[in-house]
């Protein structure tokens, strides 16, 4: 009977139901060309391309492969199984291709994988650099022109009609948008949606009844900007935003298979320094440096810092990667990326195709990977930063075991560095001119070499300078992405031609002006967007501005938003007075039920993810993450109708509830202040009481009570789920 009133609630569409989600994905274009064309142009196209076309066959277009050969069509999209070239690298029957070698199980997957989803062949909608004549690669001054790689601007504000609207700078470049498109923004959110908004943007959790109550009373003009700042002050701030870095960062704490595999059982030491470094605002590019080179830097707390290492070292290792070339792409292409929006991983088997980074460029970054080895630097007292030496198994086998001692997954430089050849079209075997380790050539013409070692702090202080023109943009757009749903700029890693344009071109300059300026202060940055008229924005629709703009890229309205995973699991052990508020530690089995802790400190494995996080749209930890893709499907409404979490939280919330007032109109009225930072309304305080005081459904003695059930649904809703 649970069930029933559960799914007539969803059919209702109270609870949690399909309908707000749309997947997120990479482009195709990007897909398709760091991990297909490399594949087919290496293994097919001598044969099958455009000069060869052995059996009548060309694998060079998407056209060719539909119309195949002398054996039928190569593909059938959608379908590998029925896909003649997947059953020839399968190597299933005659012909078997490539006849020198069956393809690696990953490139094999890579086309499997392709095939299903259509075998998208994108006919890009910008140019294809031209191959270069000669061996040479040029960058041009068109490459130079383009948008991301200009210096950044100091933006003037624009003029606007009506001047009483702004509250902020970044309210004129917002509105004059909006009046060139003969637009209004719509009202200010009331102060119920805003507080719960600016609780759950900087902290994860909702904000108690007492502090939506304090808000909703403060009548000075400065009401809001004492929310921001207490929220700011907050220990959970810290937990909020290295959750969102760490996403970015590929954060595991062990490998995806099953051989061999690494595990990272200090990993913590890295998500609590993230956690610290955001509560402390360290400056943006001293938290660059820290992780990318904290070992080599100066100062007093050089210990302290050698945590922040595990951005590279806590990476993916690949099995059967005895070269390590794997673990080089993935440690490139986690630092172009998230540091600067920039796809230098496709570069790793030819020039890239849409942007000016050449293969020499990947492999100058490559040989500073390569000149860095994976160290473990023990905590003991005594020996604290020094690398923990294995002690090999001798002669007697009754001599006690190193007790395991506290350490950090950590980075040092080889003793003598190396540069590494291009490899070209990827192959180990084939090899090019050598690659000078040194930062990219699109940021000046002639890149000095990195002489200090690995060229680490030298890559490090490269990125994390003023003058570098994406660094600070890209930063200042994935703050502003996790505030309204989407950047300024829509492809927050891919700030190259493949990716979308800004919506707001001298926006986002004039904040990223404004973030340097501030000494690179992340939390001075959330006070620029925050105390925006922007940002306190309703989300209401308008039909007319919808019409106009249904994207909402002007940001005419606030985005309703769907909360991750962590801060809906958050939310409900908050509500429900179980929520362990502690900071920092292990990680812990987020299976156990006896785990009330923030979700930010549950295990997370590459191999086998937890089923409540992969079922919730959490990010594949073996690759960095930009944006949380988001679904909607069955298994989510089965988890809130029947998941034991759930359940729990269901009881321990009635019997909170129990506590509070004389009588069930109180008591719902305090559960709806509880969850929705909102009283009840007369109707849902009706329909409460109505279920309250009807017959018992409740059969046996482990069928949850009538408060239980109320309490079920309530934790269910869309509301309780969704941010306005």
């Amino acid at each position: 009977m649970r069930f029933c009133w559960m799914l007539f609630l969803i059919i209702a569409g109270w609870v949690i139901s399909p309908g707000f989600g749309i997947a997120a994905g990479a482009a195709p274009e990007e897909f398709f060309e760091k991990s297909i064309r490399p594949v087919l142009a290496a293994n097919c196209f001598e044969c099958h391309g455009p000069r060869k076309h052995k059996a009548g066959l060309r694998l060079d277009s998407r056209e060719a492969m539909l119309a195949g050969g002398d054996s039928g069509p190569a593909i059938v999209p959608g379908a590998p199984e029925k896909s003649l070239l997947i059953k020839a690298i399968h190597y299933q029957d005659e012909p078997r291709m490539p006849p020198k070698g069956r393809l690696s199980t990953k490139e094999i997957a890579v086309l499997t994988a392709w095939i299903k989803q259509g075998a998208p062949w994108p006919k890009a909608a910008v140019e294809i650099r031209p191959a270069p004549k000669g061996t040479s690669f040029k960058i041009t001054g068109k490459d130079r022109a383009f948008w991301s790689f200009q210096p950044i601007a100091n933006s003037t504000l624009p003029q606007v009609h009506d001047s009483t609207w702004p509250k902020t700078s970044v309210d004129h470049f917002i509105l004059a948008r909006l009046e060139a498109h003969k637009l209004r923004p719509v009202e200010t959110a009331d102060r119920r949606t805003l507080i719960r908004r600016a609780t759950f943007d900087l902290i994860g959790l909702p904000p108690t009844p007492e502090e939506a109550e304090a808000f909703v009373t403060d009548r000075s003009p400065d009401a809001f900007a004492k929310v921001v700042d207490r929220l700011l002050a907050s220990p959970h701030y810290g937990e909020r935003w290295a959750r969102h870095w760490l996403d970015v960062a590929r954060y595991g704490e062990d490998q995806a298979h099953t051989f061999q595999a690494r595990k990272y059982p200090q990993g913590f030491r890295y998500r609590d320094w993230l956690v610290r470094a955001f509560n402390e605002d360290m400056p943006y590019d001293r938290f660059i440096r820290e992780q990318l080179a904290a070992d080599l830097l100066d100062g007093a707390n050089r210990l302290e810092n050698l945590p922040a290492l595990g951005f590279f070292a806590l990476g993916p290792v690949y099995y059967g990667d005895p070269k390590r070339l794997d673990q080089y792409d993935d440690r490139i292409d986690t630092l172009t990326r998230g540091f600067l929006g920039l796809t230098v991983a496709c570069a790793r088997c030819h020039d890239h195709k849409f942007d000016p980074i050449s293969t020499k460029d990947y492999y100058s970054l490559a040989g500073v990977i390569a000149s860095t080895d994976y160290v473990e630097l023990s905590l003991a007292p005594g020996q604290e930063g020094k690398p923990i030496v294995p002690v090999k198994a001798g002669k007697d086998k009754k001599k006690p075991a190193p007790k395991p001692v506290p350490f950090i997954h950590a980075l040092k430089d080889i003793a003598k560095p190396v540069n590494l050849r291009v490899h070209i079209r990827g192959n180990p075997s084939t090899l090019g001119e050598e690659a000078p380790r040194r930062f990219l050539s699109i940021f000046a013409e002639n890149p000095p070499f990195f002489t200090r070692g690995s060229g680490r702090s030298e890559l490090a202080d490269a990125i994390a300078s003023k003058d570098n023109p994406l660094t600070a943009r890209v930063m200042v757009n994935r703050i502003w992405q996790h505030h309204f749903g989407k950047g300024l700029v829509r492809t927050p890693s891919n700030f190259g031609t493949l990716g979308e344009r800004p919506t707001h071109p001298d926006l986002l300059d004039h904040v990223a002006t404004r973030f340097i300026a501030s000494g690179w202060s992340i939390k001075k940055l959330h006070r620029d967007i925050m105390l925006s008229a922007t940002y306190q924005l309703s989300s209401r629709m308008d039909a007319k501005n919808y019409d106009a703009d249904p994207n909402n890229k002007l940001v005419w309205h606030m985005s309703r938003r769907r909360l991750e995973v962590e801060s809906w699991r958050d939310a409900m052990l908050a509500v429900a007075g179980k929520l362990d508020r502690s900071l920092g530690g292990p990680a812990l089995d987020l299976s156990a039920g006896n785990n009330n802790r923030r979700t930010l400190y549950g295990m997370v494995s590459r191999h086998e993810l937890n089923p409540l996080l992969r079922l919730f749209d959490f990010p594949d930890p073996n690759l960095t993450s930009a944006e949380r893709t988001v679904t909607t499907v069955p298994l989510q409404q089965l988890f809130v109708l029947n998941s034991e979490f759930l359940v729990t939280n269901a009881k321990a919330l009635a019997a909170r509830l129990q506590t509070v007032g004389n009588d069930d109109p109180d008591r719902i009225r305090r559960a709806f202040l509880l969850l929705y930072s909102r009283p009840a309304t007369e109707r849902e305080l009706e329909m409460g009481l109505s279920f309250l005081n009807g017959r018992s459904l409740a059969e046996g003695s482990q069928a949850l009570t009538r408060w239980e059930q109320y309490a079920q649904v309530l934790l269910s809703t869309n509301e309780f789920l969704y941010v306005d």
